[in-house]
């Protein structure tokens, strides 16, 4: 376990896995997630080959994390990233793979725009799953209605609701959050995640989240990235995630655009062959 400290007093609640001297992997959760969520990443390459370190933690009010005392938005989200890097990412020799999936993604681009100097030094490579730069409500797709205008559509997702233990939420959590044909299992093991957020998080992170502008953060990067994304994804539909990989193929950067067909926005339990699959491929290669 690894506490790291931020300017304001926030408690960045880390874990690392694996040998010490292991290829580090960092990997950074979506919203209302926590570090449980890359257990099957986790249970890949830190348990199962031994190799690398893979270090995950817990985005600020998330999990064991505290909020501290900063208003949310996307420069505490650069900042608690680059603070947990120096912290776990000592040896300038063993870059860091840095994964992110939806909220964790826009941590990258948001930290390359606000730290773009400290991109070569900590990280060798990304990979950006299920994650977006912009627009998060206009083109969610999630009711078949007239797209929600963004003052409503912020109250919505910033209303501190809780996540009740019923079937329904189950399903709830399925149909937003995950493909119709998802396994019960993965069904259920995302939804106690998500109800494991406080509300208060949950709600404060959503209006931060809600008008943001990663695109110059996205035009930052510069290391080799791979994009990722679900077909069916409702919550971040897989347009996004074109967007995302023809501007990084427009600053020489991209590596791939990988599809996952049928698969919704829990893309890294959904298909977690496929991309711990490509982890490794970008931490082997880079």
């Amino acid at each position: 376990m690894i506490d790291v400290v931020t300017d304001d007093g926030a408690v960045l609640h880390a874990r690392a896995y694996g040998p010490a001297d292991g290829l580090p992997i960092v990997l950074v959760h979506g919203w209302s997630c926590s570090i449980e969520y890359w257990y099957p990443q986790i249970n890949t390459f830190a348990e199962e080959s031994g190799k690398y370190r893979v270090i995950a933690y817990d985005l600020r009010g998330h999990g064991r994390s505290t909020p501290g005392t900063r208003v949310f938005d996307t420069d505490v989200l650069a900042d608690d990233l680059q603070a947990v890097l120096e912290a776990t990412v000592t040896d300038p020799e063993r870059k860091a793979t840095v994964v992110g999936h939806s909220m964790g993604g826009m941590s990258i681009m948001a930290w390359a725009d606000r730290h773009s100097d400290k991109v070569d030094r900590y990280a060798s490579s990304i990979l950006l799953a299920s994650t977006a730069t912009d627009n998060l409500i206009g083109e969610a797709s999630i009711v078949r209605y007239p797209k929600v205008p963004l003052p409503i559509g912020r109250a919505i997702i910033g209303a501190p609701w809780p996540i009740a233990s019923t079937p329904v939420t189950n399903k709830a959590v399925q149909y937003i959050t995950m493909a119709p044909r998802s396994k019960p299992d993965d069904v259920q093991f995302c939804r106690d995640i998500l109800a494991g957020c406080q509300p208060r998080t949950r709600g404060g992170w959503g209006v931060a989240l809600s008008g943001l502008d990663l695109r110059r953060g996205l035009k930052s990067i510069t290391v080799p990235t791979t994009v990722l994304g679900g077909s069916v994804d409702r919550l971040l539909p897989i347009g996004h995630s074109r967007r995302l990989a023809r501007t990084l193929d427009e600053t020489g950067v991209l590596q791939r655009l990988i599809v996952l067909p049928g698969i919704g926005h829990m893309s890294t339990v959904e298909d977690s062959e496929s991309v711990s699959r490509e982890i490794e491929r970008l931490r082997s290669t880079y």
